[in-house]
């Protein structure tokens, strides 16, 4: 069932498996918010954030593995319940000099109806220009991918000053993507299933284009 599953997955977004084999592999740094004692938001069902963050950060590295042959080298801020603090998910990117950071994280909000996902970049462009003009391109496609292979709606691409953007752009692309909200009853759920979170998990995948 779960090679049927994801040959489908591969058939849907047509993978041009040739193509990822033939390029020169990227580092990529995959970070899940939040772990520990930091739940993170927390779901109409008591799902928490930091579970579904790592869900879908190992089913990445699942399916870099399995699906793309290792296309790229991914690495995790964490691989388990673990509290890593900011500046370690950071040191981790000064280390490493990757090719793109993306911190993976769930949204929640007062109003209950609030729904989509958001891609956010740092907010000052003049820590260097060219890292940001990546992080946008990667954004958009992104956004582009969720929204027309899985059917999310976006709430478009935003700015903030988070301590991991800021202290990552200067090394690299990077972007932090809020998947979806924890406080609306249908979404918090819709996260809860593995099959979503493997979707997700590849359809991320399929949109960095490096």
């Amino acid at each position: 069932m779960m090679k049927l599953f994801n040959t489908l997955l591969i058939v849907l977004f047509l993978v041009p498996v040739n193509t990822l084999f033939s390029q020169e592999k990227k580092v990529i740094i995959i970070d899940a918010g939040h772990g520990g004692t930091d739940s993170g938001a927390i779901g109409t069902n008591h799902s928490k954030e930091k579970d579904i963050n790592l869900a879908i950060a190992k089913a990445m590295l699942m399916y870099n593995r399995t699906l793309l042959d290792n296309t790229y080298n991914l690495y995790l801020t964490r691989y388990d319940d673990t509290l890593i603090s900011l500046s370690h998910r950071t040191k981790l990117v000064k280390a490493l000099q990757p090719d793109l950071f993306i911190s993976l994280h769930c949204n929640h909000a007062k109003n209950e109806k609030a729904t989509g996902i958001e891609v956010y970049l740092h907010s000052k462009t003049s820590l260097n220009t060219e890292n940001q003009k990546k992080s946008s391109s990667i954004g958009y496609s992104i956004i582009d991918t969720l929204v027309e292979k899985l059917g999310y709606r976006t709430r478009g691409m935003k700015s903030a000053n988070f301590q991991v953007l800021r202290e990552s752009i200067a090394i690299s692309p990077a972007v932090l993507v809020e998947l979806g909200f924890l406080s609306n009853k249908d979404e918090s759920t819709h996260l809860e299933l593995k099959k979503n979170i493997d979707a997700l998990a590849l359809a991320l995948l399929m949109s960095i284009k490096l």
